[in-house]
């Protein structure tokens, strides 16, 4: 079974294939480019360079979120055309879960933190153990502080590890925690890694029924429910 993956709930921007558990290839770039430009290019880059053909996919994964909302709709977008155009199916896989799928073949606690702005990170906590991926609690937006006390509480003495594009700002504010930093290659959201987790655990959904998980309202409506509160 081929997979295509998708990953653009961020900054990073990643499309990857995958046919049963071997990684055929990916591409990942890492800069303020807009996802609607590139990711397409992307997946025809890697279509060319392994030799496949859109046809030849058997199912497409995406990260559904959390993640930036604009970042999000253009992948689950791109994987809505794709999914329509050939008649395959869709996986939706969780952003954080996607993260902790970068640690796999460790033992630790992956500590799975996305930037969310407004003084918070998307959060979850799971416990990996070579090739198991456990979740130890459900994706979240909370302060960094709020993260770390959730964190520390988990009961294990497993080293517990940051990843994620919010993984710096958590690290650089919980000095002296004992909580380290993934290394830069395995720290950003990857399409590998939502194949992966797809394999194993994703949903499966038709192209309509696929959807963002945003986690709270858009800022349009905090600001709209802001306004009418003082009112």
């Amino acid at each position: 079974m081929i997979t295509l993956g998708l990953d653009t709930s961020a900054v990073a921007a990643s499309a990857a294939l995958w046919e049963d558990g071997r990684l055929l290839g990916e591409n990942f770039i890492n800069v303020k480019l807009t996802h609607s430009q590139t990711i397409l290019p992307m997946v025809e880059c890697l279509f060319s360079a392994t030799g496949k053909s859109v046809a030849e996919v058997d199912r497409f994964a995406v990260s559904t979120g959390p993640g930036s909302f604009t970042g999000l709709r253009i992948g689950i977008s791109a994987v809505k055309g794709l999914a329509f155009g050939t008649g395959k199916e869709c996986v939706s896989v969780s952003t954080l879960q996607a993260l902790a799928y970068n640690l796999l073949g460790q033992r630790c606690i992956a500590a799975c933190a996305m930037d969310a702005r407004i003084g918070q990170v998307y959060c979850a906590i799971f416990r990996i153990d070579g090739d198991t991926v456990e979740r130890l609690c459900e994706d979240a937006a909370m302060s960094a502080g709020e993260f770390q006390e959730k964190l520390m509480a988990v009961d294990s003495d497993l080293p517990r590890i940051l990843v994620g594009d919010g993984a710096q700002l958590c690290y650089n504010s919980w000095k002296g925690s004992g909580v380290s930093l993934a290394p830069p290659h395995l720290r950003y959201q990857k399409a590998a890694s939502v194949c992966m987790a797809a394999e194993k655990e994703g949903q499966v959904l038709s192209a309509e029924a696929l959807q963002p998980s945003y986690l709270r309202l858009p800022q349009a409506q905090r600001e709209l429910l802001q306004k009418q509160q003082k009112a």
